[in-house]
């Protein structure tokens, strides 16, 4: 079953984009994908306004892109996964602000599998896992 994604509360858009883009780094991996995703929210602009925005923002996380495998596993995704109810505990503690943020700030990040042209212009803020974290000079 497909769930509609206007019938997502904000912190479950959040937490099912963690799952889509890093459900294989562990918990570190999922607070820092997920302070990026707060930072942004904090300083509005081009990215989106709020965490909803943020999230589903055209072609800045990967996992919601029309033509990314993982949209539609994020749509049929059990409410009940495993992996996904360990997920939305992280969220909530990273947007309590419970946990500190260890990606120092950063409003990017990418895998290590790519060296984006962007990247050049950011400075270096972390490396957690399969990702490297970024925010503006």
């Amino acid at each position: 079953m497909t769930i509609a994604i206007d019938r997502l509360s904000n912190a479950e858009i959040v937490a099912r984009t963690v799952w889509g883009e890093a459900r294989g780094e562990g918990a570190a991996g999922w607070k820092a994908v997920a302070w990026v995703i707060r930072n942004r929210a904090a300083q509005p602009g081009w990215w989106g306004r709020d965490l909803r925005g943020v999230c589903l923002c055209p072609q800045q996380f990967s996992c919601w892109n029309p033509e990314d495998l993982n949209r539609s596993k994020i749509l049929k995704l059990a409410n009940d996964d495993p992996i996904l109810s360990s997920i939305r505990t992280t969220v909530e503690e990273v947007l309590a602000g419970t946990v500190p943020d260890p990606t120092g700030g950063a409003t990017y990040y990418h895998t290590r599998a790519v060296a984006p042209a962007w990247a050049a212009r950011m400075t270096a803020t972390a490396a957690i896992g399969g990702h490297e974290f970024y925010k503006e000079v």
